[in-house]
């Protein structure tokens, strides 16, 4: 009798535990689909991977710490004289180009006098990291190194960088020169949507015109070679579909990479920060991550949640009569993991677009899956009654007058604005102090010192300075203001071409997104 017991309690804890595991075991795959792979990381102090269609972030490592880029700095610079030079004018090397760069720093021989195309200055820029090419370029765009790398810092805050400075454009030790990882894949995307850069800097060597020191066209010397082993199919650290990319070292910076490389449909850019003689062994860590646990998926091809509001003809007593066709953006696309399906991806909708917006798009959706952004798309009409240009300058024909064209800051402009909510009487007043007679200005003259005056002139010319600073954040205020008004009548516009009020979208597009919810989840 007591054995019957003992086997029967055996027998029900056999079955709990076997019941136990099951349930454990179909859980097990609702766990994995949110999953993110993990990378076993790299020894460099800082480093990022992207994808550089959808822009997600892969992995990183101190991505937004500032870091000594050296001559990865070159990009920017190159990218920004592709896009303002024409490759075929000439380029003059002037004594501050050629010495105005640390001893036995990287170049490609040339003198001051020296005259070579910019094309010839670019791949002696980016193959040959010759630091006196990037002096030249910028001072044949800027008209000094200075006014360049003013242009740098514009640029890449339009590339959305917020962790970086830059103080040359070759990346030579400077306390204000400095990067981020994260900034680094934005201006490396940047540059290899541009074909002329992708042309440039994957190329394996280039034979420049003859120069002072080397006349004699057929002198080896005048030939650059890439420096990036990456491309190199002879080189043991080649890695394959690596078709772009820049090296660097300083003393202060360590090693830097910067590489990017296409396979299988999916396209990574990987950076490398202060590294210790491991750059391209990280890199190749970071690639063979990306590549074997990612995909690329075109939004368009799954993403048909808010396409099906043509069939909406009407609901909850909402007309909606001839009703739009929308898509989304077919050149846009988002990462996951290999074994991660759209349907667990997180949409949201977003009417704030940016200035890099397509003409045509109504809206942006952003994705995120496991908690991390994976790309966006853009939500557009199929088949718009009215161009992108005719949009824009209807859109132009509903501003104020005012408002269209933004004149240049002034000092007046600047008063006005501090001034705000004051009246015009009460500035003047402020502004312009009451005339002296001639005996007052003669005894102001004689009672101050000059001590006095060298006070007021610094005063000026600081008083200058912040003028100018508040007149330019002013006039980019306003300008960006403008342009966002300008996108929102835009929108507005194509609405009304097809019927409908912003209300009445909104509406029908949170109907469209809910019902498809509902279809994923039943």
């Amino acid at each position: 009798m007591v054995y019957l017991m003992k086997t029967n309690k055996n027998r029900v804890l056999s079955f709990f535990l076997v019941l136990c595991l099951c349930l454990f075991i179909a859980d097990q795959p609702a766990f994995a689909e949110a999953s993110w792979p993990q990378c076993s990381g790299i020894q460099a102090d800082g480093g990022i991977l992207i994808d550089a269609d959808s822009n997600a972030v892969l992995y990183e490592k101190n991505a937004d710490q500032a870091y000594y880029p050296a001559s990865i700095t070159k990009i920017l610079t190159a990218l920004i004289i592709i896009e303002n030079c024409d490759l075929d004018e000439m380029v003059t090397f002037s004594d501050n180009a050629i010495n105005n760069v640390e001893s036995n720093s990287s170049n490609m021989g040339t003198m001051v006098g020296d005259v070579l195309s910019v094309r010839d200055c670019l791949y002696g820029l980016m193959l040959a990291s010759a630091n006196e090419a990037g002096n030249a370029l910028a001072e044949h765009l800027s008209g000094s190194i200075e006014a360049f790398t003013d242009l740098m810092n514009q640029k890449a805050l339009e590339l959305g960088c917020t962790g970086s400075h830059f103080a040359n454009p070759s990346g030579l030790n400077n306390p204000d020169h400095y990067v981020t990882a994260r900034d680094m894949a934005a201006i490396m995307r940047a540059a290899i949507s541009n074909p002329v850069f992708v042309e440039i800097d994957g190329a394996r060597y280039w034979k420049h015109a003859p120069i002072k020191r080397y006349p004699d066209p057929d002198d080896p010397h005048n030939t650059v070679y890439a420096h990036h082993a990456m491309i190199k199919k002879n080189d043991s650290r080649y890695y394959s579909g690596t078709f772009a990319g820049k090296t660097g070292y300083t003393s202060l910076a360590g090693n830097t990479l910067v590489t990017s490389a296409k396979k299988n449909g999916i396209t990574l850019i990987a950076v490398i920060l202060n590294g210790h003689q491991t750059h391209y062994q990280d890199t190749k860590t970071l690639f063979d991550f990306g590549f074997r646990n990612f995909k690329s998926v075109k939004i368009s091809e799954f993403d048909h949640a808010y396409s099906s509001i043509e069939n909406d003809m009407t609901f909850s007593g909402l007309s909606v009569s001839p009703a739009p066709s929308l898509s989304v953006d077919e050149n846009c696309s988002i990462t996951l993991p290999q074994n991660a399906d759209f349907n667990d991806v997180e949409a949201v909708l977003d009417y704030e677009m940016g200035p890099l917006a397509p003409m045509d798009a109504l809206a942006r959706i952003s994705y995120t899956y496991a908690g991390k952004n994976v790309g966006f798309g853009y939500l557009k009409l199929k088949d718009s009654p009215v161009s992108g240009r005719q949009q824009e300058a209807a859109a132009r024909s509903l501003l104020p007058q005012e408002s269209v064209t933004i004149p240049e800051p002034t000092t007046r402009a600047l008063e006005d604005s501090l001034a705000e909510g004051e009246s015009g009487t009460a500035k003047e007043q402020e502004l312009s102090p009451m005339p002296l007679s001639a005996d007052e200005t003669l005894e102001k003259q004689i009672t101050i010192p000059s001590l006095l005056w060298t006070v007021i002139g610094i005063a000026v010319v600081l008083l200058t300075a912040v003028t100018a600073f508040f007149l330019i954040k002013t006039y980019r205020e306003r300008k960006e203001e403008q342009q966002r008004y300008l996108r929102n009548e835009r929108r507005k516009k194509r609405l009304s071409d097809i019927g409908f009020s912003q209300s009445e979208f909104d509406l029908l597009v949170e109907h469209t997104k809910q019902r498809h919810q509902r279809r994923r989840f039943h």
